[in-house]
């Protein structure tokens, strides 16, 4: 489920350094008599050590005092003295933390040796055939695409109905701006799949009225081993591997003269984590020499300024004015999970099985596999049953952060105006939606040169984004009663765990051809140096052309820059923010809104 739910669930303790035991130190050998001067000069350098000793512990103490907590003891950039939001270590505003139990893959996985995968373990294990309706083998795909949010990083994304385009001869990246999902974590505190953890546990304690059976009887030994919205262990290697990929595709772009870049990302764990995770991929180990970490503070139950966690001030966004996508997956999940909840009941005398249970079964299996490589959950669902699935989470995608919801493009449009900013060469020195002044309206904590940028978000925050800049590809109403042949709004493709939005900037020498020739010739027309903005979503082209017409249709799916900065001067005032995260209007049944705003029939007069 979304990131933003809140907390109802207590998850396993953390084991803390103060449960391991002390180490112990052989007794230490006895030395000959020194001489006298040689006990002198002992004593005059343990004296001076001790004496340096005291000084850093005096400089540390007065750093946690008067707070010049910078990431790695780093100064920050420009200023002496630094801020709360340069401060990684320790961790201020850092959510929930609680870690679970390990995986133990060399003994559950039922595949090692499988000579049918889809992939190998790496280090999932997503080989084991999903089973059929009928009980058979089905190869129609890989449902761990099919996991929605949950889904763990593939690559690239099937497309969105563009070719890839090469870069043309004579022109250049200039600037890459990239805004990135954390990686894979355990679940939500209080989400469905804890909540499902926990009344199996319950009932297995209980031992009433018989046992699982059946397709259901690994639950009489199974326990709930998830911790709650760290990251896992290959949610740490997915964001190393998108820095490495990044530093591959974009290296060029870090001038590389001793000078730090700032990144961005927020207070919680996993959005710290991440984020230095993906610049340990960049830079390697020593980072911080290269760039600052900038946290925005997210803390449930308070209320900050955060671009990268737009839901945060608005208010309306976590109402029931906003609860259309929640009902459209209450819905569908009633259509499509009628079979499975048949089944699963009658292996499950005693437990009452529910269509919720199915749908929280089918969370546990992808939470269990990226948390500990492998889930007996995920046999439990046919083929179809996953489409099911990931058809549930667009729904909730669309009525929640998307075209379909009141707050779509309020949510969103901090962070769109934060890139027309940067695109600009401008600072934001006034309240400009969610964006928070006192960071935007300065240059060492929002930077304006910079040629490549480094963001971290959420993935519903990602959604909102793309439905603030109007990306009306993704707008089409998808109804709860069936599923449509073919959609655009595919959640796997644009916001698994990892996902990563690169926008480049591309200058020409000269306008390039809308229409793409094989003859290099023929790309290049007649004119001046133009420049390009290019929407690359998880590696594929997002067309810019498809969803605004100003920019044209071009093979390439970019667009000139002044068009796309005329096309975005709207936004701000087309999200409607002040009435759609703070006004008064009704709730309207799921499938009226289809513009990201509050409908004008719905406000209370």
């Amino acid at each position: 489920m979304p990131d933003h739910e809140l907390p109802k669930y207590s998850p396993l303790p953390n084991k803390t350094a103060d449960d391991e035991e002390p180490s112990s130190l052989p007794p230490l050998r006895s030395s000959p008599p020194s001489l006298p001067w040689r006990q002198l000069f002992i004593f005059v350098a343990s004296a001076t050590v001790t004496i340096a000793l005291i000084i850093q512990l005096f400089w540390l103490l007065l750093s946690a005092a008067f707070g010049d907590g910078i990431e790695h003891g780093a100064e920050s950039p420009g200023t002496k003295g630094g801020k709360d939001y340069y401060q990684t270590s320790p961790e201020l505003y850092p959510g929930p933390t609680p870690t679970g139990l390990p995986g133990f893959l060399a003994q559950t996985n039922p595949a090692p040796f499988a000579s049918t995968t889809f992939i190998p373990p790496s280090p999932l294990e997503t080989q084991a055939p999903i089973q059929g309706a009928e009980g058979h083998a089905s190869n129609d795909g890989n449902v761990f695409e099919l996991m929605g949010q949950l889904s763990h990083y593939f690559s690239p994304a099937p497309g969105f109905g563009v070719e890839e385009s090469p870069l043309t001869e004579g022109a250049e990246i200039t600037h890459m701006h990239m805004l990135s999902r954390h990686g894979a974590r355990y679940p939500t505190l209080g989400s469905g799949a804890p909540l499902l953890g926990e009344k199996i546990m319950n009932f297995t304690a209980a031992g009433v009225e018989g046992e699982f059976e059946g397709s259901l009887a690994f639950l009489n030994r199974w326990i709930y081993r998830l911790g709650a919205e760290i990251l896992v262990p290959v949610g740490k290697q997915e964001l190393f591997d998108s820095g490495t990929l990044h530093q591959y595709m974009y290296g060029h772009l870090y001038p590389n003269d001793g000078s730090k870049i700032v990144a961005r990302s927020t207070t919680q764990d996993r959005m710290t984590k991440s984020a230095e995770y993906f610049l340990a991929g960049f830079f390697g180990l020593e980072w911080p020499q290269n760039a600052t970490l900038v946290l925005g503070i997210e803390e449930r139950g308070r209320v900050f300024n955060n671009s990268l966690a737009g839901w945060g001030n608005c208010p309306n966004s976590h109402s029931e004015v906003n609860r259309g996508g929640v009902e459209a997956v209450r819905e569908w999940a009633g259509v499509y999970l009628v079979n499975a909840t048949e089944r699963l009941r009658a292996a499950a005398p005693g437990f009452n099985w529910t269509v919720a249970d199915s749908y929280n079964a089918q969370s546990l299996c992808a939470y269990e596999t990226v948390a500990l490589g492998y889930s007996a959950f995920c046999d439990l669902f046919t083929y179809d049953e996953w489409r099911g699935y990931e058809y549930s989470i667009a729904l909730d995608f669309a009525g929640t952060t998307g075209f379909q919801s009141p707050t779509g493009r309020a949510i969103g449009v901090g962070y769109v105006e934060e890139i027309l900013a940067r695109l600009n060469h401008h600072v934001l020195d006034h309240p400009v939606a969610q964006t928070n002044t006192t960071l935007d309206s300065n240059p060492d904590t929002f930077p304006i040169d910079q040629n490549i940028y480094f963001d971290f978000s959420h993935d519903t925050n990602i959604m909102a984004i793309l439905t603030a800049f109007g990306f009306t590809q993704f707008a089409t109403f998808l109804p709860a009663t069936h599923m449509p042949a073919h959609r655009d709004l595919v959640v796997s493709h644009l916001t698994p765990f990892a996902a990563r939005l690169d926008i480049e900037i591309i200058r020409a020498p000269s306008p390039i051809a809308a229409s793409r020739s094989k003859d290099a010739r023929a790309v290049y027309a007649d004119g001046p140096p133009t420049t390009y903005i290019h929407f690359v979503l998880n590696q594929r082209t997002l067309p810019l052309g498809v969803s605004f017409p100003a920019c044209g249709r071009r093979d390439d799916g970019w667009c000139e820059l002044e068009t796309f900065l005329e096309v975005q001067s709207r936004s701000l005032e087309h999200a409607q923010f002040e009435f759609a995260c703070f006004g008064k209007y009704e709730a309207v049944p799921y499938g009226e809104i289809t513009d990201g705003v509050p409908l004008a029939t719905s406000r209370v007069r």
